[in-house]
């Protein structure tokens, strides 16, 4: 629609590369006839599944579900019966979308099944009937609904919003200079919103293309950075296969020095991956910040300091604010007093589906939603995530302490290849902070003395680990992120 793709309507753009996936594409002017040709067969189904695969079929499938006005339900591919079982009978969509010929398990084929033609051809979709179909929907209406990794209990349906998206999609135009001549890289899974929503309605709001790797690799990210590809979406894990490639890859330190803009989400790229990915390239990575039920918050911007370590100021239109314990604001931001993130603005969803309870629970009395990050700002405004409040969040001999900050020092040891930091009860410390470390050569790990001295020569010696824990890996997520509720004695 003209509000969210204008890109699609005209035939200006007709012939622009829109959507890129291996050896498959399509032009704005393809993605408009297949993306309009599904809306008019589902117009007025209510919540739609979609078998969310890295392939043209879900772009086509999202892009359908938004040109009718009505909200899809990203689906990973790689989760459980049960798990599916919940979210069918929590969302109730009237019909699934997949690629023709993939195999749905069983909690799908009880639902209707309507595969997706991406190359279904019918008559392109006028500015006029486009403005005629965006002015029966609403600002409000839901766009998506996507359900988050649940670790508390099942997951929950985070409903966005049509103005969310378009909120944050231009808020980060905004931030990273992003236009309709940048072409984008990744190989994000399509079932959240890194991957989704920034990775590829991000592109197609601006105008601009994007090139899917289908599974991430550095050689795909050397061929798409030389080939004409100006920025590259990734996650830690990604960046942290980059830097580590780069000694033994000439190409891809050539080709990354050729974007325009490395940004990484979804968790926090240690200082030590940046350094090394910035020495070999000459290249910053930009960290944003964001989260399911509130898409993007914060970003270094592409004009601005591109700090290690931070994930940048507030975007425009997004307030910010962090809280005591006991809900009380702090207002002075000396890069060391730890609180709670709370956020409010456009970009926020509007509820979890089904469950009031939930919702109510998630925001403030005037109106802010509680991340449960934890986070210090400096007095310029740019804000360092510490850790989750649930499991990131210690509190030994008196101090509240981030584990993000304990980690980070942590993987500048060179005896360190992995690293994650805990607590666990003390009865004399009140918590102990435990440190679970992958090392460099597991035949010669690092002691425990040396790595606690290491950490309080750079922090500070209440924040050194009193217990190391050696593992082979740590337990992550589809993300990369750390399930740190897996890291038990």
């Amino acid at each position: 629609m003209s509000s969210l793709f204008p890109a699609l309507t005209g035939s200006r753009t007709a012939d622009r590369p829109a959507l890129r996936f291996g050896d498959r594409s399509l032009t704005y002017g393809e993605l408009g006839a297949a993306s309009g040709a599904l809306a008019a067969r589902i117009g007025g189904a209510g919540r739609v599944a979609v078998w969310a695969t890295p392939a043209l079929e879900t772009a086509v499938a999202v892009v359908a579900a938004l040109e009718a006005g009505i909200a899809a339900v990203p689906l990973n591919p790689k989760s459980g019966e049960k798990e599916l079982g919940h979210i069918l009978t929590d969302s109730a969509p009237s019909l699934v979308l997949a690629a023709p010929g993939d195999e749905l398990p069983p909690p799908l084929r009880e639902l209707e099944r309507l595969d997706v033609d991406v190359l279904a051809t019918g008559p392109r979709p006028d500015e006029q009937a486009d403005d005629q179909a965006a002015a029966q929907t609403s600002d409000n209406d839901p766009a998506l609904v996507v359900y988050t990794s649940g670790t508390t209990g099942p997951p929950k349906g985070a409903v966005i919003p049509r103005r969310a998206i378009a909120a944050t999609l231009d808020a980060l135009a905004d931030a990273w200079q992003w236009t309709g001549d940048d072409v984008l890289v990744h190989g994000l899974p399509l079932f959240h919103v890194h991957g989704l929503v920034l990775g590829i309605l991000g592109p197609l709001r601006r105008g601009g293309s994007v090139r899917h790797l289908g599974r991430f690799g550095t050689e795909g990210v050397t061929r798409e950075l030389t080939g004409g590809a100006t920025m590259l979406f990734g996650v830690p894990t990604m960046y942290h296969r980059i830097a580590q490639a780069l000694p033994e890859e000439p190409e891809l330190a050539k080709a990354l020095g050729r974007a325009r803009l490395l940004v990484s989400g979804s968790a926090a790229l240690p200082v030590h991956d940046h350094e090394r990915i910035t020495a070999a390239t000459g290249q910053r990575v930009v960290e944003r910040y964001g989260m399911t039920e509130t898409l993007m918050n914060t970003s270094v911007r592409a004009d601005g300091e591109p700090r290690a370590g931070t994930v940048g100021v507030p975007l425009p239109g997004v307030e910010l604010r962090l809280v005591e314990e006991d809900g009380a604001p702090i207002t002075s931001y000396d890069g060391e007093t730890v609180g709670e993130i709370q956020v409010r603005g456009p970009n926020l969803f509007t509820e979890y589906l089904n469950r009031p309870d939930a919702t109510a629970a998630a925001f403030t009395a005037d109106g802010w939603f509680r991340t449960g990050d934890m986070a210090v700002r400096d007095p310029d405004g740019y804000v360092r995530i510490v850790g989750r409040k649930a499991t990131d969040l210690i509190k030994s001999g008196g101090y509240k302490i981030g584990a993000g900050e304990i980690e980070n020092a942590l993987l500048e040891h060179p005896g360190v290849r992995e690293a994650a930091v805990t607590g666990e009860p003390d009865a004399d410390l009140g918590e102990r902070i435990v440190a679970w470390v992958v090392p460099a050569d597991p035949q010669s790990p690092p002691g425990a003395g040396e790595l606690a001295d290491h950490v309080a020569s750079r922090l500070a010696p209440h924040k050194r680990p009193r217990t190391v824990r050696y593992l082979d890996s740590l337990p992550r997520n589809d993300m990369g992120k750390i399930m740190k509720r897996a890291l038990t004695s």
